[in-house]
This record gives structure tokens, sequence and C-alpha cells, in this order.
């Protein structure tokens, strides 16, 4: 079924649901931090596994003096048993050795010889065993990506190795025959300014492009692009959503076998964007203004790349402005701009056309009508 310019949260809302999580693989810890994790992280052991120091000192027993009997490392526990009057010297990790009342820091001890004087008090910077998580607690839920320290966090806990979703590969098709690759825009030939960023935005999305085509606007031309792109898990087009006398695109989409989701949104800036499957797989459609095709990409794109990746849905946060902010009657409008202190301040450049906005923009304040709460879509930093 294909849903003709359904709202702005309903086409997100289907994208997110139409395709199904890619497969998984086992990846090694240090190639794991912004990765997908596929699976729910448990605990694989007590952390900390054993009573250990906090800090630099001495473990004593029962009051003081204490003699100094021996000194316990990170790395390197004493099979020895305190007795009351008795004292280790201790580093910080160490094991705590059996019979210790407390730590004295080494800041607070007096040492004269092997005789060690100080107050502490009873369990003082003693780490207890679990105090950080037991063996089998959830650390991390699937979905989620994977910080720096969700990775140093999986490490302690004993896990070597660490379950993800592969990474969608993505073909870019940048239709349209007045696009210049290089050079100055002349003779009606515009700049092309989508090839060379949506890769990049792509990678920080969780995904790898592995082919960027440009294709002339003929129909055949469409289809053979479209053909070559198969292997690929997201196809991407810019241009030709339309449908104007030279756009191609719903024609090749057909002439494929290509069944039709989402056909325009009810949204400005981003309207003729849609979302098809050939063979199961998607293909998104963004328009081929600058400003349009990001505002789509982050309509359509993020909602079908988090279903492959297996995040799920999630509320978009409310934010606020001093702006009087408006959408189109039963339109949702995207607004590119900045979040400052705390409120939302729209770029001056807001045509669909202008990359400038979007350059000095760090995401898209979503406005309806009729009015609802203002919320945010960030750009991928």
């Amino acid at each position: 079924m294909t849903l003709n310019e359904p709202t702005w949260d309903d086409a997100r809302t289907i994208a997110h649901q139409l395709f199904a999580a890619l497969p998984t693989v086992s990846i090694s810890l240090d190639c794991a931090a912004g990765r997908v994790l596929a699976k729910d992280l448990l605990a694989l052991v007590d952390l900390p596994t054993f009573e250990t120091s906090a800090m630099d000192g001495y473990a004593v027993a029962g009051a003081g003096p204490w003699k100094i009997v021996a000194y316990s490392r990170a790395g390197q526990p004493l099979d020895i048993t305190l007795s009351t009057g008795e004292a280790v010297g201790i580093t910080t990790g160490a094991v705590i050795p059996q019979g210790t009342f407390g730590i004295l820091r080494w800041e607070d001890a007096t040492v004269d010889g092997d005789t060690l004087a100080g107050e502490t008090s009873e369990g003082k910077d003693i780490r207890p065993s679990g105090a950080e998580c037991l063996m089998g607690d959830l650390l991390i839920s699937a979905g989620t990506v994977l910080s720096p320290a969700m990775v140093g966090l999986a490490a302690a806990v004993g896990h070597d190795e660490i379950e993800v979703r592969i990474k969608p590969k993505v073909a870019v098709i940048i239709l349209g025959d007045e696009i210049l690759r290089s050079g100055l825009p002349h003779n009606g030939m515009v700049r092309d300014s989508l090839g060379v960023q949506l890769p990049a935005w792509f990678a920080k999305l969780g995904c790898e492009v592995h082919a960027t085509t440009f294709v002339e606007d003929t129909l055949d031309a469409h289809i053979d692009a479209i053909k070559s792109a198969g292997s690929a898990d997201i196809i991407v087009t810019t241009g030709g959503t339309a449908v104007g006398e030279r756009d191609y695109l719903h024609q090749a989409i057909a002439a494929l076998g290509g069944e039709f989701h989402v056909d325009q949104i009810k949204v400005r800036p981003g309207h003729p964007q849609l979302l098809a499957s050939i063979g199961g797989k998607p293909l998104l459609g963004l328009p081929g203004n600058p400003q349009s095709a990001l505002a789509a990409l982050m309509t359509l794109g993020v909602p079908v790349i988090e279903s492959l990746l297996g995040i799920p849905e999630v509320q978009l946060p409310v934010i606020a402005s001093k702006e009087n902010l408006t959408a189109p009657t039963g339109f949702t409008r995207m607004i590119v701009g900045n979040i400052v202190d705390g409120d939302f301040i729209s770029s001056p450049y807001l045509g669909s056309a202008m990359m400038r906005g979007v350059a000095m923009g760090t995401g898209f304040a979503v406005v309806t009508n009729p009015a609802t709460n203002i919320r945010w879509v960030g750009l991928p930093s």
C-alpha cells in the first residue's frame, strides 16, 4: 500500500516499521565504538570481582598503631589474613587482605620504620565486590549505539568480543543533466553539493556508501543505475522525485517491479520525497535541492536506517524558541538552525536550495500546523 502525502509523523513511523533488521556479526571491542549493539550486554562477573582498595595507603586490622608486615599491589594479591595490630601497604585497585578493618590513606599516615600510626574507620575506602554490577546484570540494551565508555564497560566485565549489526551498505545515485562535478557553476549547470556530502552523513548514521553514481535524465539510465545498485542494502537517489516532464524515478521504480510505500509527505522543505522498495530493499528518493534533501534524509532516511540497525523508535525531544515558528496549514515545517542557551534560533538561510543554512545549523526544529510542541531533529555529529 502506498501512502500519498501522509503526515510527517505517520511517514516516519511507517519507515521505521517496514524493514527487518540486518544480520549480526561479532567483532573485537577495539572496533566496537559507534556500532549498534545487536544483543543485550550482560555482566559476565561481579564488578569489582573482589574487594579492592579505593586509595593508595595501608590496609589495617583493628586499632592502631600497626606493624607493617607486607605490601599488596594491584594484580598481586597477598594470600594472608591480617591480625589485629597488623597492616599492609596497598595500592589503588589491589585486593583487600582478609581481616582488614579499613584503609588508612598514605597522606594521613605516619610511618616510623615498620610502625604505622593514624586514624581510619571501618570499611573506609574499601570497594565492595559487586558494588558496580552483579554477574548477569543487564548493562546495555540491544539497539544502543555503543560509546567508547560502553565499550570500556564491556571489557571491564570480561567481554572480548561484542555482537553488533552489520553496517548497511548504501548506493547513492545522483540524478540530473544539470549536475556539474567540478569547477564553477555556469550556463545553467550547478555544482554537485550532495554527492560530496552524503557519504559522510551516512557514515555518521552507521552506514557505508559503497558507490556514488551520476546519472543522466533518461528512463533507461535510471533503470540501469538502480539495477546496478541491487547489491546495496539501501538505494538512495537525489532528484527526480516530482512528476515533471524529465522526472523518471517513479517510472524506473515501476519498471523494476518496485513497490511504493510513501510518495510525498506533508512537509516543507522536502515535499517531493519518496520511499519505495525493490526486491524487499529500501529505495529512498531524496529531492534534488540540497536543504530539502537533508530534511528528507532526516525524515525518512533516519527511520529506515534505524530499522535496519535494530535501533528502536524514540520520541523526539521537545525544545523551546522565542521565535514565532509557523507551518503551512496541515503541514509540518522543518526549520534549520541551532539551539543556543536552551532556545532554538533559526538560520537566516532557509531556502530549500540553500546549503548555507544547513552548513551553519546543527539540526531542524519540527513545527506543525495545527500547532503542537516544537521538536528537535539533530543532524548527526
